[in-house]
């Protein structure tokens, strides 16, 4: 189990923000499922639902944005499913050209077309049995969304120049970046097929929206990539993590993996600075210790959920400007000291190395 915990760094210690890849034994670990960590209270709603669909057979539309973990999610879904012994199919619908997309989702015969010399199954032919995941479906054709459609509906399909019906038992995934319902009303997308995925609808959280769990997914990332690149890297620093916390993150967990990564390699050993930070981090000046405002969007937000994190922000605060003495912090907020007790028992806050 990977995590990160946070106390005042120590006068030897200097400025350095020690990110370790293990808590100590009495810490509660950060709630994970496959290679997805997060504490945020939006996080744990995802894992929870996770846990409740798997085990079934409805279809699943995953919105989010780029490099939020659509892939992985659709992954731990089949992983906890009936289905895991059997294969889970990936294939992206907008990296493929439309003419060769219908040749791979339902395969072809021999002679079909220039080239196709030899038949060749297709994605939901070698899933039978087990997942097909259909990320950025947004991006596919009204044609092909036909026939996806009767995928879903009949479970049989005719690869390209056959007439030969297959049938299937797959359970389909689907994932976009886009706003499906408003594709819909724009006409790029068949309101049928909207409906018929829309089953399930899970949205996957920014990373700017989950601004809290950067250092647990940079702890994350630091250890990985110190086994996979032969490195030795202790940490971030204080104000290393401060630019992490204050950075946009439009390439969102995708982008702080890379980054990490990059990090340390150039690195190698000790601890990353600020000064190892590419330039667009150098200067980010929103505060790690500042509350995260969230915008709301289309799809809404769960007010509980945030103002739940905009108390843990606030309590961590004061927790950190008084060294964790409780009754200080506690006066800092104008809390009783029993229920800031009470509060921090509930949103598992604890010092490093406590």
């Amino acid at each position: 189990m990977h995590s990160v915990a946070v106390r005042k760094p120590s006068s030897e210690q200097m400025d350095l923000f020690s990110v370790r890849a293990n808590e100590p034994e009495n810490s509660a670990p950060a709630p994970r499922i496959e290679n997805m960590i997060g504490r945020s209270q939006r996080m744990i709603e995802i894992f929870d639902l996770i846990d409740k669909v798997a085990d079934c057979d409805s279809t699943i539309l995953i919105n989010g944005e780029t490099g939020t973990g659509k892939g992985l999610v659709a992954r731990a879904i089949h992983n906890k499913s009936r289905r895991r012994s059997k294969p889970f199919i990936s294939i992206n619908c907008g990296a493929i050209p439309e003419n060769l997309l219908e040749s791979e989702l339902f395969g072809h015969l021999k002679g079909a077309f220039t080239g196709a010399t030899a038949s060749k199954p297709g994605k939901f032919e070698l899933a039978d049995g087990g997942t097909v995941f259909l990320d950025e479906i947004g991006d596919m054709s009204p044609d092909l969304q036909v026939k996806v459609l009767k995928v879903l509906e009949e479970g049989e399909f005719e690869p390209v120049g056959g007439s030969k019906t297959i049938k299937v038992d797959v359970r389909v995934i689907a994932a976009t970046h886009r706003d499906l319902s408003e594709e819909v009303q724009k006409g790029h997308f068949r309101e049928d097929l909207f409906y018929r995925l829309y089953v399930i609808p899970m949205v996957l959280p920014s990373l700017r929206e989950r601004c809290q769990d950067i250092p647990l997914l940079a702890a994350y990332f630091l250890q990985e990539s110190n086994r996979k690149n032969r490195r030795d890297v202790k940490g971030l620093s204080e104000d290393a993590l401060s630019a992490l916390m204050g950075h946009t993150w439009p390439g969102n967990v995708r982008e702080l993996k890379n980054l990490v990564e990059r990090l340390v390699v150039l690195k190698g050993g000790g601890h990353i600075t600020r000064r190892d930070l590419p330039p667009e981090l150098r200067s980010a000046s929103r505060s790690a210790e500042a509350p995260v405002m969230v915008r709301i969007t289309e799809e809404g937000i769960c007010l509980t959920s945030a103002v739940t994190e905009f108390e843990r922000s606030l309590i961590l605060q004061s927790l950190e400007k008084t060294q964790w003495v409780k009754n200080k912090a506690a006066k800092l907020l104008h809390l009783n000291r029993t229920t800031l007790v009470e509060k921090i028992k509930r949103h598992q806050l604890r010092p490093l190395g406590a």
